[in-house]
């Protein structure tokens, strides 16, 4: 793309960005009246392609996302906007929308990056706070935007000291450096640095925009953070009127240097610094940060410095970034030593990011790309390279040539390259990933076999390319169009004109190696031509370093764990332009392992979802992620840390459950009663069947996402296991498309007494004993040895009254009693003959039993009327077999109570 469409297209976005959307006819009038003031002006196609890409981006979405607060969440963004001057985040803004980003994901990027900042301290409130939270996203998916946001809007907010953790490797710190000194800084920090004394400044991305209030960085994209460059750049913080920013690498020498530079300033009575709020950003948060060693005082090394940069200063945030989660919600919330307080937990926010549409992701490649039938839209299988690259190998293990299919995937890439040139896209990067050995000999001789191969086909095209259809005997040629035809046949290019332009395409190809020896990656070049690199690499390529542009992927790598599989995912992202060209080859094994996680990894941001409409916290995210049937790790087993493998069999077919005890801590009673309230306002709000029974107001055909929601809120009592809600809505969720697609919903109501409207519908409260020796302990069972809140019949609440006497007809035969005898019928006869599922929500007054109503324990009793449910469910379809759970330490203590150590004595003993 010329220079004049892209200053044309930019000027345009930036325009659209505070007005309506633009018919078809409004939009192209507005390029015109743009491009006749940039020469050399535009023609009607290119006027044309600037109008369609607008309109393409005009249609990519990002939703909002999910938020779980804790309960002592305390808003204060709202009534400090008027006083916030958002010079940095607008900076930014323009440059998002520079960068071509759409102007609906500019949007969301701004309310979710409010809704993030909000959750952070105040950093007006002069008092000692320390906030922990975690942002939750997709691999490749603009984390890093959305994090630098997030430092624009903290520096707009008063937030002056920002450290940004990057990975740990080197090549990343910088990646993230860059990223910070274009959207944040605005100066090149790297060559500010060498040419310091001359004054140049170097401006970058938002620098062009405003280079005012540039922001002191002290780390840059040459070195990481060093106490004598430190102390030297501290001369340019003048009482803190700018953010001081750092971007260093996750190692615990750069983490002890940090934090002994900051004790020495301290010491010397500069206590400035550690007055000021500050903002860390962890990002990767699940790798390296994350305790491993649990038991008394054990801590990682990292994980203790971490915890000890944040102890440092008397105003703190922590927020870890990371689209893998699964071994943060392992850290036990209640660990908690003198030395180190709580560990990195997400005590007070967990928010959820949403990928835009265009977002080429897991779920799109491996579930939605895999059909039933017919070949794989983007997926390719390795299945030929036992005898030359064996998946196990060892680190001296010899590569003399290279598996068919790898040469297959380096000409797919080659012809890729070519055909995004022909789009106009020369001046984009185009990058290959080849993964597959962890060993860095054996990555240096796979470059070298690549080199060889890429050199003959580019001889092949210099030499024959020019010949027309005689090219064709050329065999590098032939086999190129031979990959040509199965794989890019349908593009828009036919195979001449696409001969004609390979040499012009791929003569600047290169093989580059990163991993710790080497690491010849460089996207920095300044000429109009985009970089054509095959990367080969191990652990380097597998976590957070972007490859700009990837199109190709050859992914020969064996690994048991979630989080490391994800991560090395490079190839999601967004592919703009070219997302047809997109090829990945790897193992079958692997792709079943891939479309396991997309499934599990959707299943994590819809959990979150639900817990937000539930009002649910942090703490209650007692998160069960279920293990893969074969034997697919989680993560790390060293990040279990409080985990307990758990097997739990569920046998919920046919069966009723109830809340018979019920936790009485205010927390818990008013946000269940919230729960209660939220689920009537939206039966009210809603068309549904009702009717009058003798139990009370019963709703028909109610979805099961209200049902759901609610018993994702719910504040369970530790010791009521039947109702922990996590099994059963693994029951719920499974039946959810057909049998239990939709419920009744009973609330019962005496038929006498007085009605209180709490809830939101007239209900008459029902009255049940409690047992007053639990109430010192903070939860209330009901009905004594009975342990039942329903009265007896109320499953026969919407079933049939065909069903139902017949039902009775049979119980009687079987008993042997008459048609005139008073029969009290189990619940279970009218269980049998339920279609759908039965939800009842109870509003009961707890009661000292009848002699003990003047014990002092009685006083505990609430004064008012709780929340209590119950749930009847008809027999399965289904075979009803348990699932298995991982569980973290608050979900194992709500199922199995506190460990006993006699006990577990007792058993080592019998095992012996």
């Amino acid at each position: 793309m010329n220079k004049a469409i892209e200053i044309v297209k930019n000027m345009v976005e930036s325009g659209l960005y505070n007005q309506p959307r633009k018919t078809e006819d409004e939009l192209r009038n507005m390029i015109r009246g743009v491009a006749s003031a940039v020469p050399p002006g535009l023609s009607d196609d290119e006027i044309e392609q600037i109008a369609r890409e607008i309109e393409h981006k005009q249609g990519i979405k990002a939703g909002l996302g999910a938020v779980v607060d804790s309960e002592d969440f305390e808003p204060w963004l709202d009534d400090a906007k008027p006083s916030i001057e958002p010079f940095y985040w607008n900076r930014y803004r323009k440059l998002l929308l520079q960068n071509g980003l759409p102007k609906d994901v500019v949007l969301t990027t701004d309310t979710v990056t409010d809704k993030i900042l909000g959750r952070l301290g105040n950093p007006d409130k002069h008092v000692p706070w320390d906030r922990r939270g975690m942002v939750v996203g997709h691999v490749q998916s603009g984390k890093t935007a959305n994090y630098t946001g997030l430092i624009c809007k903290a520096a707009d907010a008063g937030y002056r000291l920002i450290i940004v953790i990057a990975g740990i490797h080197n090549n990343l710190r910088n990646q993230t450096q860059a990223r910070i000194d274009e959207g944040f800084i605005g100066r090149d920090t790297g060559r500010s640095q060498e040419t310091k004394k001359s004054g140049a400044k170097h401006t970058v991305g938002v620098g062009h925009f405003d280079p005012n209030n540039t922001p002191v960085s002290l780390t840059n994209t040459l070195r990481d953070f060093n106490m004598d460059t430190a102390s030297t750049n501290t001369s340019e913080i003048d009482s803190y009127k700018v953010p001081v920013v750092l971007v260093i690498k996750k190692n615990h020498r750069t983490l002890a240097n940090l934090l002994d530079w900051l004790k020495d300033n301290s010491a010397r009575g500069d206590q400035e610094m550690i007055d000021q709020p500050m903002l860390l950003i962890d990002d990767e948060a699940d790798n390296a940060s994350v305790n491993t060693k649990y038991g008394k005082k054990l801590v990682t090394t990292i994980n203790g410095q971490i915890r000890d940069l944040l102890n440092m200063f008397h105003r703190s945030c922590y927020v870890g970034y990371t689209a893998t989660p699964f071994a943060n919600i392992f850290i036990d919330p209640d660990q908690d030593d003198e030395m180190y307080n709580e560990d990195l937990f997400p005590r007070d926010f967990i928010i959820g990011l949403d990928a835009p549409t265009n977002y080429f992701g897991p779920t799109k490649i491996f579930v939605d790309g895999l059909p039933e039938d017919g070949v794989p839209t983007w997926l390719r299988y390795i299945t030929d390279n036992d005898d030359i690259l064996p998946l196990k190998h060892k680190i001296d293990h010899e590569l003399d040539a290279l598996p068919s299919s790898l040469t297959r995937a380096l000409r797919t890439f080659l012809l890729a390259r070519t055909i995004r040139n022909m789009r106009g896209q020369q001046a984009a990067h185009c990058s290959m990933l080849v993964n597959a050995s962890r060993f860095t000999a054996v990555q240096g001789h796979l470059r070298n076999r690549l080199h060889d191969t890429l050199e003959r086909v580019q001889n092949s095209v210099r030499i024959n390319a020019s010949r027309g259809a005689a090219a064709l005997s050329d065999p590098e040629i032939a086999a190129l169009h031979g990959v040509w035809q199965e794989e890019y046949y349908d593009t828009e290019f036919d195979w001449p004109s696409i001969q004609s332009e390979l040499l012009d395409a791929i003569a600047s190809a290169k093989i580059v190696e990163v991993n710790s020896r080497a690491n010849d990656l460089d996207y920095s070049s300044s000429g109009e031509r985009g970089q054509t690199v095959v990367a080969v690499g191990g652990f380097s390529l597998s976590r957070g370093l972007t490859l700009e542009g990837l199109t190709v992927t050859w992914f020969l790598r064996n690994t048991m764990m979630y989080d490391t599989l994800m991560q090395m995912g490079r190839w999601f992202g967004y592919r703009n332009g070219y997302e047809d060209l997109c090829r990945i080859w790897m193992p079958s094994e692997a792709i079943d392992w891939y479309a396991f996680i997309a499934n599990a990894a959707d299943e994590l941001h819809d959990e979150l979802r639900t817990m937000e409409k539930a009002k649910a916290t942090p703490r209650m995210f007692g998160l069960a992620v279920r293990s893969h049937p074969a034997s697919l790790l989680v993560t790390a087993r060293n990040k279990l840390g409080s985990g307990q493998k758990v097997t739990m069999r569920i046998g919920l077919s046919n069966k009723f459950v109830e809340t018979a005890k019920v936790s009485i801590k205010p927390g818990d009673l008013t946000a269940n009663l919230e729960l209660a309230k939220s689920l009537i306002s939206k039966i009210n709000a809603g068309t549904f069947h009702e009717e009058r029974t003798q139990w009370g107001r019963l709703i028909r055909g109610v979805p099961v996402g209200y049902v759901d929601e609610f018993l994702a809120g719910w504040r369970n009592e530790d010791r009521s296991v039947t109702t922990d809600p996590r099994p059963i809505r693994s029951y719920i969720r499974a039946r959810k498309s057909d049998q239990l697609r939709t419920w009744d919903v009973l609330i019962p109501s005496l038929e006498k007494g007085t009605t209180d409207d709490t809830l939101g519908t007239g209900v008459v409260p029902a009255n049940r004993s409690v047992d007053l020796r639990d109430l010192k302990h903070e939860f209330m069972s009901f009905s004594g040895k009975k342990m039942r809140v329903a009265s007896r019949g109320i499953e026969k609440a919407g079933v049939d009254v065909s069903k139902a006497q017949t039902a009775e007809a049979k119980y009687r035969a079987k008993a042997g009693r008459s048609e005139v005898e008073r029969v009290n019928y189990p619940d279970s006869i009218y269980r049998k003959e339920r279609d759908l599922g039965l939800f009842i929500l109870h509003f009961v007054k707890g009661r000292a039993p009848k002699g003990e109503e003047s014990k002092k324990e009685a006083t505990l009793i609430p004064s008012d009327p709780v929340v209590a449910w119950g749930i009847s469910l008809p027999e399965s379809k289904y075979e009803d077999e348990g699932e298995e759970f991982i569980v973290n330490t608050v979900k194992f203590r709500e199922l199995f109570g506190e460990d006993d150590e006699d006990d577990d004595q007792e058993a080592e003993l019998e095992a012996s």
